[in-house]
């Protein structure tokens, strides 16, 4: 396997990978050293891939429950099928959490409308939005992955590094 170790010990590198990651999946953009952006490409091209292939599998139930007057109400609600609970489990478990931040004067009420009860909101980033999309666009062009771009900005000041920028397309 071509792997690259980047300097570091396997829990590192891999702890490093993650973060990187993460961090442009939660941000769309992130800029670093080319060899660090060429391998977290690949984890989050992965990571995408995974949620492309599940996003679709929701179960939807159907309720009946009796009010007080005794008029009784039909109640749908929606769940993950078995797939894409599958892969949302294994996704936290590749990815670090990303919590939503509060906005400079932004009250606490307006913050917790805004966040809603979402507990790991990067997943839910990755399943709402990033898969919709992916997947449309992997139907239109009829091929998928190519999901990340890496854009070579020079040498960083100092050790000589060759910066690169790595974006979600």
């Amino acid at each position: 396997m071509n792997t690259q170790k980047l300097s570091r010990p396997t829990d590192q590198r891999l702890a490093m990978i993650s973060s990187l990651a993460s961090d442009l999946l939660w941000y769309g953009r992130v800029e670093t050293t080319l060899d660090r952006a060429k391998q977290a490409a690949r984890y989050a091209e992965k990571c995408i891939t995974l949620a492309v292939r599940s996003y679709k599998d929701v179960v939807t139930e159907e309720k009946v429950t009796k009010d007080e007057k005794g008029k009784e109400k039909k109640i749908s609600q929606s769940k993950d099928g078995g797939q894409k609970l599958a892969a949302r489990r294994k996704l936290m478990s590749l990815l670090e959490d990303r919590q939503e931040q509060r906005v400079r004067g932004e009250k606490k009420q307006a913050f917790k409308a805004r966040k809603g009860d979402i507990k790991h909101p990067l997943i839910e980033k990755l399943f709402e939005d990033y898969a919709p999309k992916y997947a449309q666009r992997a139907e239109e062009n009829g091929k998928g992955g190519g999901y990340t771009r890496i854009i070579k900005t020079g040498l960083r000041r100092g050790d000589g590094a060759q910066m690169a920028v790595i974006e979600l397309v």
